[in-house]
């Protein structure tokens, strides 16, 4: 998930403080737990004794989060904070490597409580149950010396930059999709934050979610890593940073790559946090369920339920009604799962305007994709060209399965 970066020219990153002051002494099952800790000179009992006292935030329990959540525990980071409202799904184990089988419908916030636990019960872990926004940021990051960014939307990542920024707290930053991952570290007081790397998001829909894209299970374990090693070394003050520099990551040539980050001396100061969702082009949460829901359960006029699409299917095969259901996702999508009857026609085609003429213009289209969003955005466009009669499908493939065939696999 990554939009157009900026790329200035370098500055040289001042070294750094250690983050947070040496907490209490040892004891001795922890001087056994973290000997080879100790015996690194750069670390040694002071370093580890800063890590006890450290409180750390993750966001996100997933993908990124689940390999730096382990390895902060195991590195004996005293307090995890961890903020996330999803619970586990089967395609989540693929990655996620916190949660497991036995956890498949739990809160990813108590599976990863239970991981950790059980690899280091000297952690004291704080679960933050919410969907992070502007409303709850700052209350919940003032408690913390350091963030860990595991986000997957680039809402989320503006809304985290931001708030650190007013908080003067550093924060550690990865991302992934497919084969590429990128990692950073931003501290507004001490060099470049988000905003420097990223000024404008992408436009809404241009770039494809993990859940849309895909991402290479084992990159998770890559990047987050590397945003565990950053967290260790600001937390310490030992090594250089990578403030001020972006590592680029591609697992298919096994490459690491490095652009380097200065602050933008024109860019507005952060003053405020703001409403993410509409500064990313996307529609408020509120505003989506209000419309998802319509009037006495019903969508709007622009989509159909799975249940509805379903009745149309039943009345074009016996032949009371013509219309054509178009797949705008994937081809690797189309092949794990699809609707009876659906003609895969991808989203980017639509957009530019090179699968036009493919699709009738007398006939009512129905579009899905695999939730919703980007059928939407496919609507949108065809609208925009022309086409009258189109509707979507609520809740995508997703709903489909779930309401119609529940036998066949989600992903």
């Amino acid at each position: 998930m990554f939009p157009t970066l900026r790329t200035p020219a370098p500055v040289a990153q001042t070294s750094l403080p250690p983050l947070v002051e040496p907490g209490p002494e040892l004891s001795r099952e922890e001087v056994e737990r973290y000997s080879r800790h100790l015996i690194i000179p750069e670390i040694g009992m002071e370093g580890q004794r800063r890590l006890k006292n450290a409180r750390v935030l993750v966001i996100g329990a997933g993908g990124l989060g689940s390999p730096a959540l382990l390895y902060l525990a195991a590195a004996g980071v005293g307090t995890l904070g961890i903020v996330d409202d999803d619970v586990v799904d089967l395609s989540n184990l693929q990655r996620q490597v916190i949660h497991s089988v036995a956890d498949v419908g739990r809160t990813k916030l108590e599976s990863a409580r239970d991981s950790i636990a059980a690899l280091n019960p000297h952690v004291d872990v704080v679960l933050h149950p919410h969907r992070l926004d502007a409303a709850n940021a700052l209350e919940i990051f003032a408690g913390y010396d350091l963030i860990v960014d595991g986000a997957d939307n680039f809402a989320t990542r503006y809304l985290v930059n931001d708030a650190a920024a007013l908080l003067g707290k550093p924060y550690v930053w990865g991302s992934i999709l497919r084969f590429d991952g990128q990692v950073s570290v931003f501290w507004e007081q001490h060099g470049p934050t988000y905003r420097d790397l990223y000024p404008e998001p992408p436009g809404a829909g241009s770039v494809p979610s993990c859940a849309e894209g895909g991402v290479f299970g084992m990159l998770c374990a890559s990047i987050g890593a590397m945003m565990v090693t950053e967290a260790v070394k600001l937390v310490t003050g030992v090594g250089r940073t990578l403030l001020g520099r972006l590592m680029v990551f591609d697992a298919l040539s096994a490459t690491w790559r490095e652009i380097r980050i200065s602050k933008d001396p024109e860019a507005p100061p952060i003053t405020e946090l703001v409403d993410y969702e509409f500064f990313c082009g996307l529609p408020p949460a509120s505003a989506s369920a209000t419309s998802a829901a319509g009037s006495e359960g019903r969508g709007p006029a622009d989509e159909i339920s799975a249940v509805e699409l379903a009745a149309r299917l039943a009345a074009r095969d016996a032949g009371t009604e013509s219309f054509e259901l178009i797949d705008v996702r994937e081809p690797g999508e189309f092949a794990i799962v699809s609707i009876p009857g659906a003609r895969l026609v991808p989203l980017a085609g639509i957009q530019t305007g090179t699968a036009l003429a493919t699709l009738p213009r007398d006939v009512p289209l129905v579009l899905h994709c695999k939730g919703g969003a980007r059928s939407a955005q496919a609507m949108a466009s065809l609208k925009a060209a022309g086409f009258d009669d189109v509707v979507h499908l609520r809740g995508g493939i997703i709903s489909w399965v779930r309401e119609v065939e529940p036998e066949k696999p989600v992903y």
